[in-house]
């Protein structure tokens, strides 16, 4: 056989790779995953009670006590469900099919089986107990509770049990691993002469391989498979190999295998694996070899096994040509077969081989570490071994139970006592002492050692009362996350009166400071007051961390000001704090304030700091902060010089961005972030887009925050294209589901112009928060949706989702397009009243915008007049807005004299003045503006417009003669305006000049850039694509106007997005219906 095995192996490897890579792939089939419907989302909207009356709905609803969860969203899934049941009847209201079924969700949801056990009774009563749907979920309700008694007495009182909830209950309980109830319930189906199917068997097949079952019993399911004729099914016959195989018993799974008339690659992997772990090596490597015949395409894992197989019976010769073979298939990068074959060359003693195949692995785990530590531990070379074992820990992997046991096998060789006890350390800290492979070799170190004394103590306990071991349990629970162990046993540690030291108390802090648990830890907190560790800085600095993290800042910075040493762990850890909860300044201060009491700052501190400087785009002081972290040594720290990337690509120096990004040598996506996000944020966000497709190209993962990052500076420059191209990213790396994705994709849709697209995003997420909403609110209020806007409001707090400060920025927004006074000003006065917040400058601003719009520029003065914080620029820069529009020169003279104090370098405000001078007809005060203006320096932003054309921006300046097109683009403006003449379209675009003006230059001078856009668009763009044009000022009335004709003689959409607001213009008319 070996030779038949070695024949063909030698003499004609190439033809076997050649007859492999002509054969496909076939998965194995995966397991069906049944979605059930949604009835309700415990959202009042959706409720669909068709037989009911909607006023008395409305009264219950109105009369219902809601209660609100941690998230905002209405509670009803709980007893408040039953209530509601309680209150309709109370009302007369029936309950229906639908009402049960949302109910029985809600119960789904909350795990509740109390409220599911009442609202089963209800169901009884009401004699919905015979409707297949409510009683199935009243099963799913019943497993899910744990509750597997009544959910079994249920489905035996099912109407229909057809096989398909035969196998939806077998199913579940598979999921719960009740491997006996499974195979009860198998019984019972074949009792009761239902038939079962595929799935039935592949269902109770997973059951037991889950659990201990007899071979009596695999066997009697077998014979019912033959019987029914699924002995050729792959789905049924696969898993039944393999379980025939984890058994032991191969010879029953190779005639299930055997009998099979087509294979695919699980059913031959299934096979081979089972015959390489249960001894039957010669035999799967024949099989490999029928494998080959048939022209099926090997998978790493076969050769994972084939490599075992060789390596058990000593074929090692074989086995280098199945490497051989490996390398030609591609898959030396496998780390499950580079293991196989570190093994394989350490048991024959080529430990070269082995450590240039380790080397090389682009990922080890810790099977590959053990692989090489056993050989060589076995080959006498323990100071390698423990060299290795040093590199594992170093690479982050824990040593398990085989590495210390291979470790302390070679310690017993060579009589290293010394190192031994040193890994009886590290193995009860590691708490694997009591592993029955390391008691093992522990004991074999002491006597080999002659340690009979020890080795005998050793064989009489595995525990010693020693606070240290507590400790140990403590921090090896930690960091796995595990809270309920660990608070267990710190909690057993003090039932058995084991006092705590100065590192028990931040083991398990540490652990509620990474899983959130800032309640338990408040009360270990108390603890440590009361047992006198207050005082201790290790402590302290735990404790200065839980709070700080979880935003509990004044309590960590009170334990920080207690500290009677200098500790920088402490300081850092308040200084992060304070960075992380965007208080920048606060943390700038405390790190001058540490540095002035001589404590000389970690890389913690100085990254920190620098991001503090990034977030208020402080450029100097971050300079100078850098320049402390290389005098200090940590010039090449990670940490350090992403937060340095950070700080100069959010201060807009691009150049010195990219020179601190290059300077990085191991780049992560944090320093991708830094520099996509930072040039977003400081408004280069066509750079921003290219670096991201550049992180791409790198084989960079990208996470949530990259996406976000990218998706706001699409939105920003109205890139819709690329938008939606990183929107088919986000789906295909699966953050589709993610509701921050949806968010930003919400507001991307909304600044693009495409309301639709945001909408449907919008409606089609799982779960929405705060921010979801008020994303669509704002949407809608910048394209005008006034009506829209306040109506999705009304839902958002029906559902209990609480509005804050940036819901009333676009809900007040709304009334102000919209020209809604009176219902504005009621929102405005409920903020602090119903909802207690305390209205901020930007709220102040949008009602003197909706009294200035509507023409109350005397009402808007005393409403500024009378506001309880100082007006700032953007008020009184509204109210001036207002007044030039509607041409009152009183107020708005008065409102530029207190906005041109405030910045009297902003150009808005000359320009503002400049034109109310003008509307009015005083033009030796609009000339005096301009040039009051010009003397203190002031320089007026020029408008452009943007459109893309064949993915090309196009810009566009007043008056533009200088792109390639000019010539055209201004003849069929020419042609265009004739065309708006002859259906009532008069000109005003000189509203702002005087005769003077206007015969100083030649008109095409004073053409706006919009209008330039748009004809460009016009003569570039297919009938059917609609015209996207971006401004960067407001738009005039003169081109509100002439674009309300051009829709109408063009017969095109256009859509124009200024820095207030998007008018969609079709058919002659503007979605703002001229009130803007």
């Amino acid at each position: 056989m070996v030779a038949q095995i070695q024949g063909f192996m030698v003499r004609n490897p190439i033809s076997l790779r050649g007859s492999f890579s002509n054969s496909l792939f076939h998965h194995f089939p995966r397991k069906s995953v049944r979605k059930f419907q949604k009835y309700f989302c415990g959202s009042l909207g959706k409720l669909n009670l068709a037989a009911l009356s909607t006023t008395a709905i409305s009264r219950a609803v109105n009369e219902f006590p809601v209660e609100e969860n941690e998230g905002g969203v209405i509670d009803m899934s709980r007893t408040k469900g039953l209530n509601f049941l309680h209150l309709m009847e109370q009302r007369g209201i029936c309950a229906n099919h639908q009402t049960y079924v949302w109910l029985l969700e809600g119960c789904l949801k909350s795990g509740s089986l109390i409220d599911a056990k009442k609202l089963h009774g209800k169901i009884l009563k009401s004699g919905f107990d015979g409707e297949q749907v409510i009683c199935s979920r009243l099963v799913d309700v019943y497993v899910a509770c744990g509750d597997v008694d009544n959910a079994v007495q249920l489905f035996d009182n099912f109407p229909d049990r057809s096989v398909y909830f035969w196998n939806k209950l077998i199913s579940e309980f598979v999921g719960k691993k009740l491997t006996s109830l499974v195979l009860d319930l198998f019984s019972q189906m074949l009792a009761e002469n239902v038939i079962p199917d595929e799935i039935t068997f592949a269902n109770v097949l997973r059951a037991c391989s889950g659990g201990k079952v007899s071979f009596r019993c695999i066997e009697k399911i077998h014979a019912r498979i033959i019987h029914l004729g699924f002995d050729t099914s792959l789905l049924v016959c696969n898993p039944l190999i393999d379980l025939y195989s984890k058994g032991g018993f191969v010879d029953s799974a190779r005639l299930v295998f055997d009998k099979l008339s087509s294979r695919d690659s699980v059913s031959w992997v299934a096979m081979i694996s089972g015959l390489s772990q249960n001894g039957h090596e010669e035999d799967a490597l024949l099989l490999f070899h029928e494998m080959h015949m048939s022209g099926i395409i090997p998978t790493p894992y076969i050769f994972s096994s084939l490599l075992s197989a060789c390596t058990k019976i000593e074929l090692f010769e074989l086995g280098e040509q199945f490497h051989a073979l490996i390398f030609k298939w591609g898959f030396a990068s496998e780390t499950y077969v580079c293991n196989a074959l570190v093994t394989l060359y350490s048991r024959c003693g080529n430990l070269i081989a082995a450590e240039q195949i380790f080397s090389k692995m682009q990922l080890r785990d810790g099977i590959s570490y053990n692989s090489l530590i056993s050989g060589l531990a076995q080959s006498g070379f323990s100071e390698g071994a423990f060299q290795l074992f040093e590199k594992m820990q170093l690479d982050y992997l824990k040593p398990d139970c085989v590495t210390v046991a291979s470790l302390l096998s070679a310690c017993a060789s060579v009589g290293a006592l010394r190192k031994g006890e040193q890994l009886h350390s590290y193995a009860i800290k590691a708490g694997i002492s009591s592993d029955i492979i390391i008691e093992g070799s522990l004991l074999d170190l002491y006597v080999k050692c002659s340690d009979i004394e020890t080795a005998h103590e050793f064989f009489l306990t595995t525990q010693t009362e020693n606070v240290v071991l507590w400790n140990v349990m403590l921090v090896a629970y930690g960091q796995m996350g595990n809270l309920s162990d660990s608070v267990q046993i710190f909690s057993q540690m003090q039932m058995e009166s084991m006092r705590p030291n100065q590192y028990t108390y931040p083991s398990i802090l540490r652990t509620c400071t990474s899983v959130g648990a800032i309640d338990l830890g408040e009360q270990i907190h108390t603890q440590v007051i009361k047992t006198g560790f207050q005082p201790n800085v290790y402590v302290c600095s735990v404790l200065i961390d839980m709070y700080a993290k979880h935003g509990k800042l004044d309590t960590a910075e009170k334990i920080l000001r207690r500290l009677n040493e200098e500790d920088v762990v402490s300081w850092t850890a308040m200084i992060a704090g304070y960075t992380q909860h965007d208080l920048f300044v606060e943390a700038l201060k405390l790190f001058k304030e540490m540095q002035d009491q001589g404590i000389r700052s970690d890389n913690i501190g100085f990254s920190s700091a620098i991001s503090a400087c990034a977030g208020i785009q402080a450029h100097n002081q971050g300079r100078q902060i850098h320049a402390q972290s290389v005098v200090s040594g940590y010039s090449q720290d990670l940490s350090i010089g992403n937060a340095l990337v950070s700080l100069y690509a959010r201060c807009g120096r691009m150049q010195d961005a990219y020179l601190a990004f290059n300077k990085i040598d191991a780049k992560d996506n944090i320093s991708w972030n830094g520099l996509i996000s930072g040039f977003a944020q400081s408004g280069h966000c066509e750079e921003a887009l290219q670096v991201f497709s550049k992180m791409n190209q790198a084989g960079v993962e990208a996470n949530m925050f990259t996406f976000g990052s990218a998706v706001s500076a699409a939105a920003n420059t109205a890139n819709i294209k690329q938008g939606k191209q990183i929107h088919a990213r986000i789906i295909k790396t699966g953050y589709d589901k993610e509701t921050e994705a949806s968010n930003v994709l919400i507001t991307l849709y909304a600044k693009c112009g495409s309301l639709d697209d945001a909408k449907k995003e919008f409606l089609e997420m799982p779960m929405k928060n705060e921010v979801s909403w008020n994303a669509m609110i704002t949407g809608y209020s910048q394209h005008g949706c006034g009506s829209e806007a306040l109506k999705l409001y009304g839902e958002m707090k029906q559902l209990g989702v609480m509005p804050n400060y940036v819901t009333f920025v676009g809900v007040l927004s709304a009334c102000s397009h919209v020209g809604l006074v009176d219902k504005g000003l009621s929102y405005f006065k409920s903020m602090s009243k119903e909802h207690g917040l305390v209205p901020r400058p930007e709220h102040y601003a949008c009602v003197v915008d909706i009294l200035g719009r509507a023409g109350f520029l005397c009402r808007a003065r005393e409403f500024i007049e009378a506001m309880p914080i100082e007006p700032d620029a953007m008020v009184w820069r509204t109210l001036l807005s207002a007044c030039t529009v509607h041409k009152n020169l009183d107020i708005g003279e008065f409102a530029a004299h207190h906005l041109l104090k405030l910045e009297p370098e902003d150009s808005a405000t000359y320009v503002l003045l400049s034109n109310m001078y003008a509307v009015t007809g005083r033009w030796d005060y609009r000339d005096q503006t301009r040039q009051m203006m010009k003397n203190r320096g002031v320089k007026k932003e020029p408008g452009r417009s943007w459109i893309e054309v064949k993915n090309s921006v196009h810009a566009f300046f007043v008056g533009d003669q200088l792109h390639p097109l000019a010539d055209k683009i201004y003849e069929f403006l020419e042609d265009l305006n004739k065309q708006t003449a002859a259906i009532g379209y008069v000109q005003n675009r000189y509203s702002l000049l005087n005769d003077t003006d206007l015969g100083q230059k030649n008109p095409t001078v004073y053409i706006h850039s919009e209008k330039l856009a748009i004809a460009f668009g016009l003569l570039s763009l297919s009938s059917t694509i609609p015209l996207r044009v971006i401004k960067n000022l407001r738009i005039c009335y003169d081109c509100h106007n002439w674009i309300k004709f051009v829709s109408k003689v063009s017969n095109r959409a256009i859509v124009v997005r200024d820095p207030y607001r998007f008018h969609h213009f079709e058919g002659g008319v503007c979605s703002c219906k001229d009130y803007w």
